[in-house]
């Protein structure tokens, strides 16, 4: 593990990420490895976690937050690196994004565009928080995708709700993480799919646990494709391009911090780092 000190102060001229904990870790470790050399501000909102059981309401409102905070400290690019926040809250920080000319990208529709060039019978899973499944994004991204074509892709999703604390308390190797696994899996193995995404940046940390509970179904990682659409439109914008800060630094700002989260955040991008805690309402 490289023990490099990380940069413990907002920064500027960056590639921001915000997800409700650690689990857009695995975007921003896609940032990293896509896109090295870049300045990147990682927020997570480790007090008011997790997001996927609140009303779309406090997750737009929350997004909104996080949102002014990441403009205000110079974020050139956002990417919500939350599937609940992609799902309920996109458009509303595109709006409020755009007022001061940042680009926004969200982990739902790069991972959809993925699941359909994969696909070979057209049946398609969805593994996601229960805001996530109740909103129905991942079934209209679809349907709006694939207008058109011959081939229509049927998208089931089924809700994980213990995945995320399963993460968050770094249960990941558990042989009862591999049978909650099995039993989420089952509806949607009936349903004969053979790809399934992993509709919560939290989930690609159970790869390894769900690949064991699909067997022969090709995973899909939003934050894979989602970091792709990113540096596309970074090397089709000089001007964006130049903008962006190449110190190779790294700051994390979280409304909460642990002696645990921070382990564990250290962990999973193979570097040390320092979590930083912020409060939204001195944004």
């Amino acid at each position: 593990m490289d023990s490099t000190p990380q940069i413990t102060y907002v920064l500027r001229s960056m590639i921001a990420l915000f997800d409700s904990g650690i689990g857009g870790l695995t975007v921003a470790r896609e940032v990293l490895r896509q896109l090295p050399g870049y300045d990147i501000t990682y927020f997570g909102d480790a007090a008011r976690l997790p997001y996927g059981n609140k009303s779309p309401d406090v997750i737009r409102r929350f997004s909104l937050e996080i949102t002014d905070f990441l403009i205000a400290r110079g974020a050139k690019i956002i990417i919500i690196a939350c599937n609940t926040a992609s799902s309920l809250a996109a458009d509303a920080v595109r709006e409020r994004a755009a007022k001061s000319g940042v680009l926004v990208f969200e982990v739902v529709t790069p991972a959809v565009e993925a699941a359909a060039r994969k696909t070979r019978n057209g049946r398609v899973g969805v593994f996601g928080t229960r805001g996530t499944v109740g909103s129905g994004v991942y079934q209209r991204t679809m349907a709006a995708h694939t207008a058109g074509e011959k081939r229509a892709v049927k998208v089931h999703a089924n809700a994980c709700p213990l995945f995320v604390p399963l993460v968050e308390e770094g249960w990941v190797s558990k042989p009862e993480t591999l049978s909650i696994a099995k039993k989420y899996a089952k509806p949607l193995l009936a349903k004969k799919i053979d790809t399934l995404i992993l509709g919560c940046t939290h989930y690609p940390f159970l790869k390894s646990v769900i690949a064991k509970a699909a067997p022969r179904v090709t995973l899909i990682d939003p934050a894979r494709e989602t970091v792709a659409a990113v540096k596309r439109a970074i090397e089709a914008d000089l001007a964006l391009k130049k903008s962006l800060g190449r110190g190779n630094r790294a700051a994390f700002p979280f409304t909460d911090v642990s002696e645990h989260s921070t382990k564990l955040a250290s962990k999973w991008l193979g570097r040390k780092i320092m979590l930083e805690k912020v409060v939204l309402d001195k944004a």
